[in-house]
């Protein structure tokens, strides 16, 4: 008897999520990457780009028998099935196909991960006069502004920047 396939989500390394959604089709392994698209965040260039919705993860279809899920997480660029200590955790797959007419219906969306800085993350601006200057995020100002906090010789200067200028940086590289 052939178990019955579920939704999973599967983490993958970052910016794989494209290449993990590729070879799960090529594996014949159903999949769903959820995608939206935004203004490329370089200087150069001021086209639109496809971004995953959910930066990190990809939806698949699996059974719960290792065997099957242990062929998903062969691929190159995933990281594991999304669960607890039991084991991964199917999703429902009304939320997935809500997630498909969603991200067909050629909207902006907002996702929960867009307000994504907190106090003291190292961030580094994009553009403008102040390009490349690497500082500290204090707040949120409203209206797509946020302050940053830039320190040089023991001193810092507070700046009320636009949010799409400011990318937040690991913290290996602050």
């Amino acid at each position: 008897m052939i178990e019955k396939l579920n939704w999973f989500a599967l983490l993958t390394r970052s910016n794989f999520e494209q290449t993990v959604y590729t070879s799960m089709v090529k594996k014949k392994i159903e999949a769903f990457l959820p995608t939206t698209r935004q203004k490329s965040r370089r200087k150069d260039r001021k086209l639109m780009i496809e971004r995953p919705l959910f930066p990190g993860y990809i939806f698949v279809k699996s059974t719960f028998e290792p065997a099957f899920q242990l062929n998903i997480l062969k691929t190159i660029g995933a990281v594991r099935l999304l669960g607890n200590t039991s084991g991964p955790l199917s999703i429902p797959s009304t939320q997935v196909e809500s997630l498909k007419i969603l991200t067909s219906a050629n909207m902006d969306l907002i996702t929960g991960t867009t307000i994504r800085m907190k106090k003291g993350d190292p961030v580094m601006i994009l553009e403008g006069p102040m390009a490349g200057a690497k500082g500290e995020f204090i707040t949120y100002r409203g209206k797509g502004r946020v302050v940053i906090k830039i320190t040089v010789l023991g001193q810092y200067a507070g700046v009320n920047i636009s949010e799409d200028n400011v990318e937040k940086l690991p913290e290996l590289l602050a």
